[in-house]
């Protein structure tokens, strides 16, 4: 029983001093950076709701749409990742 509470006492160290590592990182990250890195997360979850959604749609215009969408989605997502 000892054992198992020590290995997660452990663990808790670990993540304690992981999240303060991240929060370092974060402050030394810019304004423009954190910036890019919020519209990536934004281009991200667009990108898979359109994938999903294309999976079920059988109308042929409606998928076609979606299909430019999810091609503008994957250009700027380009764009960013050449900012970075």
């Amino acid at each position: 029983m000892a054992r198992g509470w020590e290995s997660k006492a452990v663990e808790g160290q670990v993540q304690e001093f992981e999240s303060k590592e991240n929060r370092a990182h974060k402050r030394q990250l810019t304004q423009a950076q954190v910036e890019i890195r919020r519209q990536k997360e934004i281009l991200l979850l667009s990108r898979a709701r359109v994938e999903k959604q294309l999976q079920s749609i059988q109308d042929a215009r409606y998928r076609e749409q979606l299909s430019r969408a999810l091609a503008d989605l994957d250009a700027q997502l380009s764009k960013l990742n050449e900012t970075e």
